[in-house]
């Protein structure tokens, strides 16, 4: 077994749980997901760490929040991660279970204070994103908020939903579909920021136990998610936001910025609500696949006003005497899920790998205005951003590249295909090569690549497009209208 180095010792001292993406580098569309596991305290000279796919091999639950159990009575048993939802036990250094289910297990070697991790396979891997799992999972299982007392501010108000009629409201969401409409159909973005993070704690946390993609009566997504005390204009019609030379545009941008993390939110929880049910060549969307647009999610809602630090965009925009909703906004980002609304394979390219990859390429610069004009806050705010955005690229490249393999096709030659299809106008650079490469792109999938669709093209011809005119993988990613398949799909919610 060859091994990759994760990092310092040090590197993995913060927290007790680290979220680990590999990437093959001779397979670049093999991707595996790991947590990293430290039972030992972080002055311990001889750290205790353990490695283990990050989701129950029995229906897919995510580990990143379960229960570590020891048990004495069991010496050949170090420690058990018990999944959240069926209780299954896996020893974190064999993978096995009391129940004859078996984990991936890797062993970690720690050589010269530094981390090494058996890696998942054959050839050479990189480690694309290594994230701390919040520490919440050590109350979350007896300090959850009600549904009915989630409190939302913003500059101009404070709400508490436990004072107010839930009949709008309706009942608690049972599924992550169901979720993901609720926070979708949201127009505050207080709420729907609070909305987002409690639904993923409850999906880490095993208290929503089923995806929802089996169900025929799941409700459907809107057209276009509704906004709350918001002006609205035509992209080219706002105004310009200057350099970050002046408080004033400074402000400007960073309304900019807090108007598209609203929408990312939006589009995170589009594409689990839109494409939850699709299959690709027969295959259903995997857990794991949830599990990454709910990260994406609690990124983009964090990134606008996370409840528990001021590094916030909302935040920030408040201390500057203004708040979100001051300037007039534009809904181009939803223009083009509109347009890709038919296919997962259209919805992956142009929105993920497209419009966010755009971000890697500016985000810099941005940050350079900023840290040029002394706003040492809203740089640290930028950089968080920055750098999750390059592990949303990852997560629109890992699932892409997933389907182009079910299907057979080439990766970079789809994309290309896509992009002329329904993207208007050239890829513009110049590109950040670095951090695309990070999120697995490569110069052949952007570079010389023009988007050959018309603005003016009505958006309803990509509702339910004739069959003819789609490529193998778009045809076999594409869910007409808002229909589940007569069969209900494949099962792998969790009843």
């Amino acid at each position: 077994m060859q091994f990759i180095r994760i990092g310092n010792v040090s590197s993995v001292a913060s927290h007790t749980r680290y979220l680990l993406t590999l990437r093959s580098k001779t397979r670049p569309s093999d991707y595996h997901s790991l947590i990293l596991f430290r039972l030992s305290p972080a002055s311990s000279d001889a750290p205790n760490l353990y490695a283990m796919e990050s989701t129950c091999p029995h229906l897919g639950a995510d580990l990143s929040h379960a229960d570590v159990e020891l048990d004495p009575e069991i010496e050949e048993m170090t420690a058990a991660v018990v999944c959240p939802w069926h209780r299954y036990d896996f020893d974190l250094r064999t993978g096995e279970s009391s129940t004859g289910l078996k984990a991936c297990a890797y062993p970690v070697e720690l050589r010269d204070r530094d981390v090494w991790l058996g890696t998942p396979g054959e050839g050479s891997w990189e480690v694309v994103e290594k994230r701390p799992v919040s520490e919440d999972f050590a109350e979350s299982r007896h300090n959850v908020t009600p549904w009915t007392k989630i409190e939302v501010t913003n500059a101009s108000n404070s709400i508490n939903l436990g004072d107010q009629s839930l009949e709008d409201e309706g009942p608690e969401p049972r599924t992550l579909m169901e979720w993901a409409c609720r926070v979708l159909n949201t127009p505050n973005p207080e709420r729907k920021v609070a909305l987002t993070r409690r639904a993923a704690l409850a999906w880490r946390t095993g208290r929503i136990t089923s995806t929802g993609q089996k169900k025929l009566d799941q409700p459907s997504p809107p057209a276009v998610p509704p906004r709350e005390n918001l002006v609205t204009v035509e992209p080219g019609k706002v105004g310009k936001r200057g350099k970050a030379g002046s408080e004033r545009s400074r402000i400007a941008i960073l309304h900019a910025l807090a108007n598209i993390e609203q929408w990312a939110i939006d589009l995170a929880w589009d594409i689990i609500a839109r494409f939850g049910s699709v299959k690709v060549a027969g295959e259903p969307l995997p857990p794991q696949f949830f599990a990454d647009w709910v990260k994406v999610a609690e990124d983009e809602a964090n990134a606008f006003g996370d409840v528990y630090t001021d590094a916030q965009i909302d935040n920030i925009l408040n201390l500057l005497g203004t708040y979100y909703g001051s300037q007039a906004v534009h809904a181009g980002l939803w223009d083009s899920a509109t347009r890709t609304a038919h296919s997962l394979c259209a919805r992956l390219c142009i929105i993920h790998l497209v419009h966010e990859a755009r971000g890697l390429d500016v985000n810099p610069v941005t940050i350079n205005k900023f840290r040029a004009a002394g706003d040492s806050d809203s740089v640290k705010v930028l950089e968080v951003i920055h750098w999750d955005e390059v592990t949303h690229v990852t997560a629109g490249h890992r699932w892409f590249t997933w389907a182009c393999g079910l299907l057979g096709e080439d990766p970079v030659q789809t994309f290309r295909r896509e992009v002329r299809a329904h993207f208007s106008g050239a890829l513009k650079g110049p590109f950040n090569t670095a951090d695309r490469a990070r999120a697995g792109m490569s110069p052949e999938f952007y570079e010389d690549l023009k988007g050959e669709a018309s603005d003016t093209k009505d958006k309803d011809e990509h509702k339910n497009p004739k069959s003819n005119n789609l490529s193998p993988l778009e045809e076999a990613t594409t869910k007409p209208g808002q229909n589940v398949d007569a069969d209900g799909s494949v099962q792998i919610g969790y009843q």
